[in-house]
């Protein structure tokens, strides 16, 4: 199974990411508010996807350093949408 992060989002759709992820064999890890360690949080995953609409700079920016410093494949989107996470899954190929 293939680690995915998703920074940024709706908090109320945490668990439905998560849900969506598993029907395309990611386990995902989800971060909707900065936690004090978001980079040693996002470890070493497969696919690192930003919903730049709900992010701040702050977090923006720690996961763009983190993922060319790990060589991270790193997903840009503006919308937060199920819909839009979907689409990124199926498109991508880790």
């Amino acid at each position: 199974m293939s680690k995915l992060v998703i920074i940024g989002g709706h908090d109320c759709m945490a668990c439905k990411y998560r849900e969506l992820c598993k029907q395309y064999n990611y386990k995902a890890k989800v971060f909707t508010q900065v936690p004090g360690n978001l980079k040693q949080q996002i470890g070493e995953p497969d696919l690192l996807v930003l919903f730049t609409n709900t992010v701040s700079h702050r977090m923006v920016n720690c996961a763009v350093t983190e993922a060319k410093r790990k060589n991270i494949n790193l997903v840009r989107c503006h919308t937060s949408s199920a819909a839009a996470l979907k689409q990124i899954l199926e498109e991508t190929v880790v």
